[in-house]
């Protein structure tokens, strides 16, 4: 069945497609190509022969069998349309006469494909198979068509597709084509619902298709009948191996086949590589021997694949079970064990368990182990121990441990059924218990004498209470007590516990007066409970001490005495009386160091502490001196504590103004914030002086015209309190009071300046006429007078020249001529 697509080809647009390329007529080859199935007018100018000398001459074609082709005045035509399927090219050659001999050259004319042939399925009757188990998309036959187009063309570039499946149970797209291809494979559907007893048999109808497919593409339609098959491709028998086969390999243990198409298989699991191999034909070897005791079992995955390594269906399962050999020799799973046995236990007594394990199967007898005790170091005295042949229990075979050696090594073997065995080490250590109380060695020590003032820490005696049991333990190890006569604890026990020698240590300070004998009854005993006996009186004894007397000191009754007087307290009142006494009995006498101002007495036998003068807290607050308790018979044994005196502080000062404030000055009018920062101080302490409260006079001009404003205890500010007051100095009363009940307080009458001030704040007084300063009409007066004085000196002066040079006058006018001034 054919079909020609709708758009018909312009035969007439087609211009000859010329790739020729004209060289001198030396001989350059012509290509030439020209379309098929030309069917316009005849001769067919295919091309003209550029380059032909002018004085050519006999141009003759040839190489063309059928006569199609011939020049004409340099054109080559053809007489008759060109058939590419017939004849895809022409090799013509083209020859001509010139004046000097006969030339050639080559034409090559290529027949240009057109699309006039249909495709057509190669086989008539297409037909395949398709097995179970098949996985999707795994070819299982191919549709094969031909175009006899070009085919490096479109034309004969050919596409498959699947138009309809009969039946079309149970899934209308059971089945799929590769457009390209051609391959037919299954479907998603097709592979998991593919079931010969529903449908053994399907017909499909393929289409092939030229033009890629294209829609004005020729195309032929077939049928293709696919049989359903079964399939051997199933996981085989589990199969079980014996461990250490003795060959030869390999061994052929299984086999599964593919009975599709041409397949490849090849194994996966968990196994050593080589262990386990598979021939192309499916038959599965075992290469070495096995080992069950490395892996009881293998799961094998056999993978079918088509040559070119695509799966073809899901992998099947191959079990290999390894049986068991006795190949095992039981071991221990140590070396050495340790463990104790008390040396009173009885006969029967369990001592230590030891397991072997045995890596055989354990639901065979293989497994089965047998214990024995083999030897015993050291020998003698034998048969204390014995192993349980099946359990290997280890327990005492002897009567009693007593007496025997303090370590055992025992070796243990396990066998099984085989004799195959190994062997262990126990090494037991008979424990010491505690069946000896500690005895001393004598019943009674002492009497030991000690001085009273012997210092703490001194070893009075050592004694010892022996022990039978081992040395070291906890049963030879003595814990002694005191059980009379240390009831105030005026002595410890000190136990060295390598030696068990108890030293008895003195740890307070004897007192002959009080205590001049101590009657200590001590006993011993394990920190451990005995066994067997009891603690009798071998385990107890008596010490005797004996205190000497010895001439002590003085001793006062507190290391620091805090005394506190009020100030301005009328002298010679007792502040405090120092107490003390003598162990002797022996008189004491008091003085004072430290003192050095002498404003303290103390009575020299009572110990009274008195002022001699009254005290200022504002001078000194607190005075420490030490004061000297001597033994009134031996001067050089004495004791001496401190003395703190703390003066109480009464309020006896006044708080006064600190500070010059003759400088400052009020701007006016009032600037923000200005204030003048008073400052007072009160010498007594912050009970009486703590804060100080400052306070203007009751007066309606001063309080309208002023302010004070409290900073903290000390200090406050002193501000205008009206917009503008008159430049000038003025005086301002107020009084400052301590916080004392009552109080006691000051009265101040304080200059504060009042003045404009410039922009910077800076205070403009205008000048004032300075006290003894003269005036303008004494001013005058006294320059006048100061010119006439000057006058005055200035005559006397020409009037005593004129005498120091006098001229001589002419005798008829000498007494006549007056006396003449020369200036």
């Amino acid at each position: 069945m054919a079909h020609r697509g709708a758009t018909p080809m312009l035969v007439g647009a087609l211009i000859l497609l010329i790739f020729h390329t004209f060289a001198q007529c030396s001989g350059t080859n012509v290509k030439i190509g020209v379309p098929e199935n030309y069917d316009g007018i005849f001769p067919w100018y295919l091309a003209k022969l550029h380059s032909l000398p002018a004085n050519y001459s006999d141009l003759v074609v040839t190489g063309d069998d059928e006569g199609i082709f011939g020049v004409d005045a340099q054109f080559l035509y053809a007489i008759k349309p060109l058939d590419r399927e017939k004849q895809p090219s022409y090799s013509l050659q083209v020859s001509f006469k010139t004046s000097v001999h006969r030339q050639s050259f080559t034409v090559e004319v290529f027949v240009i494909d057109k699309n006039d042939n249909v495709p057509v399925f190669i086989e008539e009757s297409m037909r395949g198979s398709v097995q179970l188990g098949l996985l999707k998309g795994i070819p299982f036959m191919q549709v094969e068509a031909l175009d006899r187009d070009d085919r490096d063309t479109a034309h004969a570039e050919l596409r498959f597709s699947l138009m309809e499946q009969t039946p079309r149970i149970p899934s209308s797209q059971m089945f799929f084509i590769d457009s390209i291809t051609g391959e037919v494979s299954l479907t998603d559907e097709g592979a998991s619902t593919l079931d010969p007893e529903m449908c053994g048999r399907y017909k499909l109808l393929v289409m092939v298709k030229d033009m890629a497919g294209k829609v004005n593409a020729f195309f032929t339609s077939g049928i293709v009948t696919v049989e359903v098959t079964g399939n051997t491709w199933a996981s085989p028998d589990p199969v079980r191996l014996q461990e250490n086969l003795p060959g030869p390999y390999p061994i052929p243990i299984s086999q599964v086949k593919w009975s599709g198409s041409q397949a490849v298989y090849s194994l996966e699991g968990e196994f050593p590589e080589m262990l386990f191999t598979i021939s192309r034909e499916g038959v599965i070897y075992l290469n070495a021997p096995l080992d069950r005791e490395t892996q009881d079992q293998f799961q094998i995955s056999i993978v079918v694949e088509r040559p070119d390594g695509r799966e073809i269906a899901k992998p099947v399962e191959l079990r290999v079970m390894v049986g068991d050999a006795n190949d095992n020799r039981p071991t221990f799973p140590q070396a050495q064990y340790h463990t104790v046995v008390k040396e009173l236990a009885a006969r029967g007594t369990e001592i230590l368990t030891v397991q072997a394990a045995d890596n055989d199967d354990p639901k065979t007898d293989n497994v089965r182990i047998f214990y024995r005790l083999i030897g015993q170091i050291p020998e003698s005295p034998r048969a204390l121990f014995r192993v349980d042949r099946d359990s290997g229990v280890i327990s005492v075979q002897a009567d009693s441990m007593e007496g025997t050696a303090p370590q055992y090594t025992l070796t243990i073997t396990a066998e099984d059924a085989k004799g195959l065995n190994s062997s262990c080490t126990v090494v037991v250590t008979v424990q010491d218990e505690n069946n000896n109380p500690p005895v001393f060695s004598q019943h009674e020590y002492g009497p030991f004498h000690i001085p009273e003032d012997a210092p703490v820490g001194t070893t009075v005696t050592a004694v010892l209470a022996g022990d039978a049991d081992v040395r070291g333990g906890d049963s030879w190890q003595v814990d002694y007590r005191f059980e009379s006569g240390n009831e105030e604890e005026v002595f410890t026990l000190v136990t060295d516990k390598q030696t068990n020698e108890v030293s008895l240590v003195l740890s307070k300070v004897l007192d002959f007066e009080r205590e001049s004998e101590y009657i200590l009854v001590l006993s011993a005993q394990n920190p451990v409970a005995l066994v067997r006996g009891r603690y009798g009186p071998a385990s107890t004894a008596t010490v005797s001490i004996y205190i000497d007397d010895v001439n002590e000191g003085p001793i006062l009754s507190q290391s620091h005495y805090e005394v506190t007087v009020r100030e301005g307290e009328e002298p010679g009142r007792v502040i405090a009386t120092i107490r003390g006494y003598d162990p002797d009995s022996h008189p004491i006498r008091y003085s004072l160091q430290g003192d050095t101002k002498k404003y303290f007495s103390i009575g020299k036998y009572s110990g009274e502490l008195k002022t001699v003068q009254a005290l200022d807290r504002e001078e000194n607050s607190t005075y420490t001196m030490e004061v000297i308790a001597v033994d009134g018979r031996n001067f050089s044994l004495s004791a001496s504590t401190l003395v703190t005196v703390h003066i109480l502080d009464v309020n006896d000062n006044s708080p006064v103004l600190v500070g010059d404030y003759s400088w400052k000055y009020l701007c006016t009018p009032r600037w923000e914030d200005q204030a003048l920062v008073l400052a007072s101080r009160d010498s007594d302490g912050p009970q009486h002086g703590g804060r100080l409260n400052f306070s203007l006079r009751s007066d309606a001009t001063v309080r309208r015209n002023w302010k004070l404003t409290p900073i903290n205890d000390t200090h406050t500010n002193l501000s205008l309190n009206i917009p503008y007051l008159a430049p000038e100095v003025y005086t301002v009363p107020f009084t400052i009071s301590d916080s004392s009940s009552p109080p006691r307080s000051t009265f101040i009458n304080l200059p504060v300046t009042v003045c404009t001030c410039n922009i910077r704040g800076n205070c403009k007084i205008a000048a004032k006429q300075l006290q003894g300063m003269p005036t303008i009409q004494s001013a005058v007066g006294i320059l006048l007078g100061t010119f006439a004085v000057i006058g005055i000196i200035l005559i006397v002066i020409f009037v005593r020249l004129s005498y120091q040079n006098p001229k001589e006058p002419s005798k008829t006018n000498q007494e006549r001529v007056p006396l003449k001034i020369s200036i």
